[in-house]
């Protein structure tokens, strides 16, 4: 009589046959498909019998993400990255095709009935993938779950002036320290900072970019974030730099921020931010900032749909993101950021995509957490590690593929005559 072990092996076997799947399989016996699978190959391990059975009932991405987290799923002698390459290059219409029904049928009743087995730790989240709503103290709860994580553990894949945010490659080689030192000055050479200018860092993290503008360009910076433990990091550094007199830092909510600014950045911050705040946001940004000033507005975007309904439904990767990384999340689309920017008073000009750069970036913060696993481990437990990880190589491949997008805004306050913006750019490139 055939058991349910050996009908999944016999499942497994077509799969890779039918498909060209060069990996192999480990099986909770400890069994291989093949069965001579070399010691080093690259392998996907099925802990249990209950994984597969919840596949079947739920073969969703949340189901994926559970039993990755767990361990249940796990990728032997290999990364995410090396999983994709190997993987079929057909489509998803012409895989159903070249399997055999009858066998995929005859295997998944067997496991259908089986419990699913655990645990199943992503279940104990508790946030909603709900976008932000606006309210100040749920803006600060949301930021704070996911950046007062720990500030040990981002430092194990982060640069080390800790930017979170999309790097700059002037060179492909250049490393994640190089590629970042290059973003700031980028920033601040699209700002045109001056010395003695007011520049504020809306959502301003660790606090690199205030730092590097105030010694760098001279200016008098402001940095706000939400998070308590940026807060106490970047207080610190700017102790140890001597720059009290010119940055300062505020643990503050956007929407009651005051004063008047000769350039303005919101660096990887705008994702946080909610569309039904939009408005709110970016009349908050037109009233900060001087009639002659710059705001450089530098965001994640989604492609845009046929209409704003169908790009309003979020997907199952939005979703996941939102519940188990960042909660009150929620991207727009380019041509909803420039809209919006041109309707609260903002003149646009320049547009710049940094996909590529992102997906370079997301790239290098996985490598560099697969490298320090074992201490990220030792820092926010395994599960979150596991979790990190899976979502770094998910959004590297999402920037790679195009599946998302990230842009660099230059605007100006909307007035007659000149803007400030040189006719050329031929000053960023010196």
């Amino acid at each position: 009589m055939t058991t349910r072990l050996d009908a999944f092996r016999r499942l497994l076997a077509h799969v890779r046959e039918r498909l060209g799947f060069g990996p192999g399989f480990v099986l909770w016996d400890g069994s291989t498909v093949p069965d001579s699978l070399p010691a080093n190959a690259l392998a996907i391990r099925i802990a249990d019998e209950g994984a597969i059975a919840a596949l079947m009932r739920r073969p969703n991405l949340p189901t994926i993400c559970n039993l990755w987290v767990a361990g249940r799923l796990d990728i032997l002698n290999g990364t995410i990255f090396d999983m994709v390459a190997a993987r079929p290059k057909t489509r998803s219409r012409d895989t159903r095709k070249a399997l055999d029904k009858g066998l995929l049928f005859n295997t998944m009743r067997r496991f259908l009935f089986l419990p699913r087995g655990g645990p199943w730790p992503l279940e104990k989240i508790g946030t909603q993938e709900k976008p932000a709503d606006g309210d100040a103290a749920r803006n600060q709860e949301n930021i704070q779950y996911h950046y007062d994580l720990s500030n040990n553990f981002y430092s194990l894949f982060l640069d080390p002036e800790m930017v979170y945010s999309c790097a700059y490659f002037t060179d492909p080689g250049n490393d994640i320290a190089t590629a970042q030192r290059d973003k700031l000055e980028m920033i601040c050479r699209k700002l045109r900072l001056k010395e003695g200018e007011r520049f504020l860092d809306v959502g301003c993290g660790w606090g690199a970019l205030v730092c590097h503008a105030a010694q760098h360009h001279g200016v008098k910076a402001r940095g706000v974030t939400l998070s308590q433990q940026q807060f106490d990091f970047a207080q610190a550094k700017i102790a140890r730099l001597g720059l009290a007199d010119r940055v300062t830092v505020e643990m503050k909510d956007f929407s009651a921020l005051d004063g008047v600014f000769d350039k303005i950045a919101s660096i990887g911050m705008f994702e946080h931010v909610g569309i039904v705040n939009y408005p709110a946001y970016f009349q908050t940004i037109n009233r900060l900032l001087s009639p002659s000033g710059l705001y450089l507005h530098h965001s994640i975007a989604r492609p845009a749909k046929r209409t704003e309904r169908q790009f309003r439904r979020s997907g199952a990767a939005s979703q996941a993101i939102q519940k188990y990384i960042f909660p009150g999340g929620e991207l727009d689309h380019l041509g909803m950021s420039i809209a919006n920017l041109q309707r609260y008073g903002f003149e646009v000009h320049d547009v710049e995509g940094w996909r590529e750069h992102y997906a370079r970036t997301c790239r290098h913060w996985h490598d560099r957490l697969q490298a320090n696993r074992a201490a990220a481990e030792s820092e926010v437990g395994i599960e979150k590690t596991r979790l990190w990880l899976l979502y770094l190589a998910g959004c590297s491949i999402g920037f790679e593929r195009g599946m998302i997008g990230i842009f660099q805004t230059l605007t100006s306050k909307r007035q007659r005559g000149s803007s400030g913006v040189p006719l050329t750019r031929a000053d960023l490139y010196r």
